[in-house]
This record gives structure tokens, sequence and C-alpha cells, in this order.
């Protein structure tokens, strides 16, 4: 019985070590262009704040904000799935990134703190089930101007010049009305931020502020 607690634990560590592996490749790929240095940029982030990241999944963007901020700020980085949660927490302690706290988020509820500078949602808001809602959050926990910047895929042209969106995929048009629905008030817009990645999508990315 030993024995086989044994093997099983060494599967299943290696089977994590394979896995992190395989994320390092995949996001250092992601780097070369999901422009993350420009997303960053767009956030105005700065030592000592306290920013959000939204559907951070295994932590691309959070392990990448974690330095920015510094040892005084604080990375908040939420999902609704576990898994990509526990991933993110092994690879942020084995970085030795203290100032990545993780919160599990709910369907409507992406409990936010308070005082919050910035929210990242990348790859993320065409998952959402009541946009409205993840929004009237993510204004109450932001400072006074304090920014959203949301980073998705657009809906890819048909031959006759319209969209077809699936459901990975959302358009500008609807995410600016939402945000202004919202009351955020938009900063910047580019519908073509990323003009194409290696599924051949381009992407678009809308800065916006609370008044």
């Amino acid at each position: 019985m030993i024995s086989l607690g044994a093997l099983a634990a060494f599967n299943v560590g290696y089977s994590a070590l394979a896995t992190f592996s395989r994320l390092n490749v995949v996001e250092a790929e992601r780097d070369q262009w999901q422009r993350p240095s420009d997303v960053i940029q767009a956030l105005n982030a700065k030592p000592g704040e306290t920013i959000a990241d939204i559907g951070c999944g295994s932590g691309y963007f959070s392990l990448r904000l974690a330095p920015v901020v510094g040892d005084t700020g604080r990375i908040i980085a939420g999902d609704i799935r576990k898994l990509p949660l526990a991933f993110l927490w092994f690879r942020a302690k084995s970085r030795h990134d203290w100032n990545i706290s993780l919160v599990r988020g709910g369907l409507t509820d992406p409990h936010l703190p308070r005082r919050v500078n910035s929210v990242l949602i990348s790859n993320t808001y065409h998952e959402f089930i009541n946009p409205h809602a993840i929004l009237a959050h993510a204004y109450e926990s932001l400072i006074h101007n304090g920014r959203v910047v949301v980073l998705d895929r657009a809906p890819r042209p048909t031959s006759d010049g319209a969209s077809q969106s699936t459901e990975h995929e959302i358009s500008s048009d609807q995410v600016e009305r939402e945000l202004r629905d919202a009351h955020f008030e938009i900063v910047s817009r580019q519908d073509r931020f990323i003009d194409s990645d290696p599924g051949h999508e381009s992407w678009w990315l809308i800065v916006a502020r609370k008044p």
C-alpha cells in the first residue's frame, strides 16, 4: 500500500511538472503575439497599486503584473475554476511572487476587494453570463479614475462583410455599450489591437475609467 501511494504521488507530481513545463512553452509563444507589455501599459500599473485580473486562468498576466506593482502592491487573481487557480498558486510560490492573492469568483460576482486601482479582463468577457453584474461589482471596487482594460477576440468576418460571432468571441461594439451602461467612460478603443493570433483571429482592446 505504501508503494502504491508513493507511485500515485510520483505520477501526480510528474503530471504537474509536465503541465508547468507546457504552460511555460505556451506562454513563451504567447509573448510573441499577445502584446503583454502593451496590455500592462494600458492598465497604467504602478508600484504599490492593487490590480485585479478577472478570469486569470493559470496566471499569464498575473505573473507578469506581480513585479510591476512590486512588494508593496497586490495582484488579485480571480477565476471561477479551481484547477487553474491551483496551478497559479504553485507557479506564484515557485517564483516567490508573494503579492499574488487568489480569489475564487462567482458567476455574477468576482469578489473583488475595495480600493482596486485597475481591473484586467482578458479573453474572459465573452464567457460572462451576466456582464452587467460583473461590471457593477468592478465599478464598486475601483477607486476614482480606476481603469478597466478589456481584451478579447473579435467575431470573424464572413464573405459578405458581416460578422459571424461564436461563443468564444464578442464584438467591441457590444462591450463598449455595456461599459457605458455600467457608467464607465471610454478612454480608448483599438479594434485591431492584435491583427492575427496563431488561430488567425483578431483581438480588440478597450480602456475605460471610473469617473
